[in-house]
């Protein structure tokens, strides 16, 4: 069954992978006519973000009850996340009670990266048993809440799987988003997959120091990503380096 994204009214249109141009208006759910199951397939899949959602609102109420905020992190592949999260995690300690939940298909290696900035972590591997998806849901995530020492937390930080599609079709019960960018992946990127861009609400355009050595337009990218979510804030860093650290941990401490 091919991947769906979800519209700010609500609208889920369904797709594969593969890229394509389409057009929505009202409660539009796209051409489906080479799917057999047709409307079926489309109740499927609002059947399915409805629970997500239910399960993401238990998740908020239980942070919430605890007096901690949720940040979902997302990105693609490589895109410096976890680094940048290593790097954070170290400058807020002891300013900011920050714990992690850590989502991965497999191994446990970034978990056990960010563990050693002394946060609690909490591992999701998807492949255990939620079928290897390519991002974390809500029902996955509250698996693994109560591994965390929530009464002693100001924030947790969701940094979910490495994927530029799914994690942002999915209400993890997070208050914000966060989305890594890397310079290196080019300036189209927010017109070829807008769902995330303009479900973040900042930006971490991320790598920067790589920038003398890369082909990059950063006036193109700002463009394009005015296109499709021109309120959303904008944070340059260089994991590598620790530029623009302190900017991300003011936003992360923020929320």
């Amino acid at each position: 069954m091919g991947r769906f994204h979800r519209h700010a009214d609500g609208t889920v249109h369904t797709h594969d992978h593969g890229e394509h141009e389409h057009e929505h208006a009202g409660r539009d759910v796209g051409d489906h006519s080479g799917y057999e199951t047709g409307d079926l397939r489309i109740e499927v899949l609002e059947e399915i973000l409805g629970e997500n959602d239910r399960t993401a609102a238990e998740n908020r109420s239980d942070l919430a009850s605890h007096g901690v905020r949720a940040v979902n992190v997302m990105s693609s592949p490589g895109a410096g996340k976890t680094t940048l999260l290593q790097r954070a995690l170290r400058e807020l300690n002891g300013r900011v009670r920050i714990g992690v939940v850590e989502g991965d298909i497999e191994t446990p290696l970034d978990a056990e990266r960010l563990g050693e900035t002394g946060a609690p972590v909490a591992l999701v591997n998807t492949a255990n048993g939620f079928g290897g998806e390519c991002h974390l849901d809500a029902t996955m995530v509250r698996s693994v809440l109560h591994q965390l020492p929530l009464a002693e937390l100001d924030t947790v930080v969701i940094e979910n799987v490495g994927n530029l599609v799914c994690p942002a079709e999915f209400d993890v019960g997070e208050e914000s988003r966060a989305l890594i960018y890397s310079v290196t992946e080019g300036e189209d990127k927010p017109l070829k997959y807008p769902v995330m861009f303009r479900a973040a609400d900042v930006i971490v355009i991320n790598k920067v120091d790589l920038l003398p050595h890369l082909d990059f337009d950063m006036a193109a990218f700002r463009e394009n990503l005015a296109a499709v979510n021109p309120d959303a804030v904008t944070i340059e860093t260089s994991a590598k380096t620790g530029d623009g650290v302190t900017e991300f941990c003011a936003w992360l401490s923020a929320q």
